[in-house]
C-alpha cells in the first residue's frame, strides 16, 4: 500500500511539472501575439463604430458659423454621436438631432463627439483641441462623458479615469507606447473642459450620461441611475466651476420607468447601451427640456417653441 501512495504522489508531482512547462511554453506565444485582448464594454464599443483605428473623420469644427449666430458645440461618445452619424449600424447618438429642437436661424449645432471616447481620450487624443480652436465668445458647449471612464487605466484601449472629482492622480505606463501618463479623476477632466469653455468666453453645460437598459434588479422596473458615481461628479464639477448641469440621466430614466420595459426596448439597439433612433429622439428632445430649465441659460431662448 506504501508503494502504491508513494506512486501515486510521484505521479501527481509529474503531471504538475508537466503542467507548469506548457504554461511556460505558452507564455512566450501570448507575449508575441501582442496587446491585451478587448472584452466586455470595450467591444460593445468596437460594434458601436468606435474603432480608434477607423474613426469617422468629422467636419472642421466651426463649419456651420454665421455671423451673428452662436454655434453649440456637442461633444461625447457614441450614445451622443455613433459610428458616421449616418444611422448605417441603426444605431443613433442624441446629438444628431439636438438641431430638431433648437431654432436654427438663431443658433448653429455641432456635433463633435466620437464614439469610444471618454473624458480623458477626447482630450488625450487632441480631438477637444480642434473643437476649443473654433469655440467663440457667446457660444455654447454640451459635454456628456461617462460610459467610456471607467476600466483599466493603462492597457487595452487604456481610456479610464480615477473615480471622484477631487485633483488626485497617478502616473501609469502605457502598455502601447511603453511610455509613463499621469491619469486625473473624472471630474478633473470635466472641470477642465469648463474652464476651457468659459477661457473662451463661450457657455459650459454638462450632463449626466443617458441611462443604460439596465434595472435595479431582474423584476424590477426601477432603472439604474448614475446618481452615486459618474452622475454626482459632474454635478459637482458643474457646481465647481460654476457651469450649468442638466440630470439628464435621472430624466431619462423617468421617462423610461413611465414607459413600461417593454417600449423601453424599443429605445435601445444591438445592446444596453446604444440607441435606436428613436432612444436618440427622445434623448434630444430630454436635452431640450433640460435647457430650457436652466435659470439664466441663454440658449434657452434659441428653443423653437
Amino acid at each position: 500500500m506504501r508503494v502504491f501512495k508513494m506512486s501515486f504522489f510521484a505521479a501527481l508531482m509529474l503531471m504538475f511539472s508537466v503542467s507548469v512547462a506548457a504554461q511556460n511554453a505558452e507564455q512566450p506565444k501570448a507575449e508575441q501575439q501582442g496587446k491585451s485582448k478587448i472584452t466586455g464594454e470595450d467591444a460593445l464599443g468596437l460594434k458601436s463604430g468606435a474603432d480608434p483605428k477607423k474613426a469617422p473623420q468629422g467636419k472642421k469644427a466651426g463649419y456651420t458659423r454665421k455671423k451673428g449666430r452662436p454655434v453649440v458645440f456637442v461633444i461625447g461618445d457614441s450614445t451622443v454621436k455613433n459610428g458616421k452619424d449616418d444611422g448605417s449600424n441603426s444605431q443613433w447618438g442624441w446629438g444628431h438631432f439636438l438641431s430638431d429642437f433648437l431654432d436654427t436661424t438663431k443658433v448653429s449645432v455641432e456635433n463633435h463627439a466620437l464614439g469610444g471616447r471618454s473624458s480623458r481620450t477626447f482630450q488625450g487624443e487632441g480631438l477637444w483641441e480642434k473643437v476649443l480652436s473654433a469655440v467663440q465668445k457667446g457660444d455654447y458647449v454640451l459635454m456628456q462623458f461617462g460610459h467610456n471612464d471607467m476600466g483599466p487605466l493603462n492597457t487595452g484601449r487604456a481610456r479610464a479615469v480615477l473615480k471622484g472629482n477631487g485633483d488626485q492622480d497617478t502616473t501609469v505606463v502605457m502598455e502601447a507606447t511603453g511610455k509613463p501618463e499621469t491619469i486625473h479623476t473624472f471630474g478633473w477632466y470635466m472641470r477642465k473642459l469648463a474652464k476651457d469653455t468659459k477661457a473662451k468666453k463661450a457657455t459650459p453645460i454638462m450632463l449626466s450620461h443617458i441611462p443604460r437598459n439596465m434595472f435595479t434588479s431582474l423584476d424590477s422596473t426601477t432603472v439604474i441611475r448614475n446618481s452615486d458615481g459618474l452622475g454626482k461628479w459632474t454635478k459637482e464639477a458643474a457646481a465647481q466651476e460654476k457651469a450649468f448641469f442638466i440630470d439628464l440621466n435621472d430624466m431619462i430614466a423617468t421617462k423610461y420607468e413611465k414607459m413600461g420595459k417593454d417600449s423601453i426596448q424599443l429605445m435601445f439597439y444591438g445592446d444596453h447601451t446604444h440607441t435606436s433612433k428613436a432612444g436618440a429622439i427622445l434623448n434630444a428632445k430630454t436635452v431640450a427640456e433640460g435647457i430650457r430649465n436652466l435659470k439664466g441659460c441663454g440658449l434657452s431662448k434659441a428653443l423653437k417653441q
